[in-house]
């Protein structure tokens, strides 16, 4: 136990050089100078084991203040988008929170014990109850204004309370052992370092994986709590008076309980949380590594009324679908509309097929198996390489009774090689194909360098086919890199999904030589009539800017 005078701390003066104060005090009184060449002052023995347990207790602080961080980071990246922004937004206004804590803490040097417990407590709930929070707000509130606002005001609470950290730290350092400033500040920021590389390693590889970011979080809070607030208080428990003591483990115990329960009812919020986002059909909801998979709707389907305008129907996909239609989002986008999917399936896939060689097909993206069921329906392909970032999404499929069928079983063909890794690094090594077909989206993927190796990877007389949100910009990426380019567009018709996008999906189809679109049959959706057409209409609404083309540094 850490015994020092309550109030003012001792402060350097002339009659005492070292300016001690708790252990130190003690050495005064006891006579002579205790920072002396040589002196031992009473309680040296249990100095240096106080001194490592506030060394550990900014070690797992720091290692809880990075995960806090590291949560928003991601949280943010899922609920609002843009990942780059969010991460510059969340790491910069956290720096600056830590600066501004910094300086509110000289206000709380008077007293270091009592007001890092007071910040540990309060730290630990906002950093534990922040993912669990802002998801709420993401699906009750405004699903953009609000979560941003709620993002950058976490950051900004978290990031003071986590600056005021070390001021206070340092301060309960020097009474245990007065020591040249210099030496106490190297041995409190190599364990705060240390303590923020093992939380940043926790986070993606243990605390993800095996809790998800809402448990994680919580948990996180529990031992922020216990190592912060319950050691140093602890240590330093003569500091408060009794009842200011009691006040503080008693907060301590409150704030453990707030997130035990917060636990134990996390599933019903989040699922309560979904249902008011997607709509009561919730079926299954997965926070893989990457991303949350949430799959709604019922597990059949209703008619098809736009099968009947390009073709008959060879067989039925699933059972009539009579409920709600069958959606899977990823963090929150509408990724498939079980009713509408095969319209933009049929046009990022069978353009590609419908001239020249076809044997080799590389699928980049397109886990759920929907577009490499229109592939394998070409008799003439020998081989598809499908390469997915998530293996969350194809064991879903494999597993979930409606969309295996929605997809014909098509990732248990045996022409079928799943790899999962991350497409832009795999295509360093990719070998030579017939067709290159990409569902992937955004940066990096749409960009000159993940066209460049996508084109590299194209056998002669090969095609490339990617779809887009951005079609002149894509358009002018993929000339950048010597293709020569074709956009083109789905077939419209009505949406079953309401979170749907408003028109139909835009694609490019590119090649060495000049492309031709036709298809080799009519499909459900489309006919080489109705695909030249959607060509035409976007050639009329072509800029006369054209965008410069997208790469990683620009």
């Amino acid at each position: 136990m850490i015994n020092h005078p309550a109030g003012r701390p001792v402060q350097p003066s002339t009659e005492d050089p070292a300016g001690l104060a708790g252990i130190g005090a003690r050495a005064v009184r006891a006579g002579g100078p205790a920072g002396g060449p040589g002196r031992r002052w009473p309680g040296r023995g249990r100095a240096r084991p106080a001194r490592l347990l506030v060394l550990l207790a900014a070690f797992v602080c720091a290692a809880c203040g990075l995960v806090y961080e590291l949560e928003l980071v991601a949280l943010g990246g899922h609920l609002i988008g843009d990942p780059m922004t969010q991460t510059s937004v969340v790491l910069s206004v956290m720096v600056f929170a830590m600066g501004v804590g910094s300086l509110a803490a000289k206000r709380l040097t008077r007293r270091p014990a009592t007001s890092f417990a007071l910040v540990e407590c309060a730290l630990a709930l906002t950093g534990g109850l922040s993912v669990l929070l802002l998801y709420s707000a993401w699906a009750w509130l405004d699903r953009y204004g609000v979560t941003t606002a709620g993002v950058v005001g976490t950051t900004f609470l978290i990031g003071v309370l986590i600056g005021a950290e070390i001021p206070l730290l340092m301060t309960l350092i020097q009474r245990i052992r007065r020591e040249d400033a210099g030496r106490a500040a190297a041995d409190l920021f190599a364990a705060d370092y240390v303590g923020a590389l093992i939380g940043g390693l926790a986070f993606p590889f243990l605390l993800l994986p095996l809790l998800g970011q809402t448990t994680g979080a919580l948990v996180t809070g529990a031992v922020n709590a216990v190592a912060g607030a319950a050691v140093v208080l602890w240590l330093f428990r003569d500091e408060p008076s009794p009842r200011t003591r009691l006040l503080l483990w008693a907060g301590c115990g409150l704030v453990l309980v707030v997130l035990a329960v917060a636990a134990a009812f996390t599933g019903v919020i989040e699922r309560a949380a979904r249902n008011a986002l997607y709509g009561a059909q919730v079926r299954l909801a997965i926070q893989s590594r990457h991303q949350e998979i949430v799959l709604a709707g019922s597990a059949t389907e209703a008619p098809d009324t736009d099968r009947a305008t390009a073709g008959a129907e060879p067989a039925p996909r699933v059972p009539p679908q009579r409920v709600a239609p069958l959606e899977l989002f990823l963090n929150g986008r509408l990724a498939l509309c079980g009713p509408d999917e095969y319209r933009e399936h049929e046009a990022l896939v069978h353009p590609a097929l419908g001239s020249g060689p076809v044997g080799r097909v590389l699928l980049l993206g397109g886990g759920d198996g929907m577009a490499l069921r229109e592939v394998l329906g070409r008799a003439a392909v020998r081989d598809v390489t499908v390469v997915e970032l998530d293996s969350a999404v194809p064991e879903l499929v494999r597993r979930d009774a409606a969309l295996s069928a929605l997809s014909r079983h098509s990732l248990e063909d045996a022409r079928v090689r799943l790899v999962t890794a991350e497409p832009l690094h795999w295509l360093r090594s990719a070998g030579s194909y017939d067709v290159v077909l990409s569902t992937l989206r955004g940066l990096p993927y749409d960009s000159r360098e993940f066209y460049g190796l996508a084109a590299r990877a194209l056998a002669p007389g090969g095609r490339l086919v990617v779809r887009t949100d951005t079609v002149w910009s894509t358009e002018a990426t993929v000339r950048a890199v010597g293709l020569h380019t074709v956009p083109y567009a789905a077939a419209d018709g009505p949406r079953s999904c309401p979170a749907g996008p408003g028109g139909p999906e835009t694609f490019v189809l590119a090649a060495r030589t000049p492309p031709q679109l036709v298809l080799t049959a009519p499909t459900r959706s489309l006919t080489t009539e109705t695909l030249l057409g959607t060509a035409d209409r976007l050639a009329a609404q072509r800029p006369e800017r054209v965008p410069e083309p997208r790469g990683l540094l620009d």
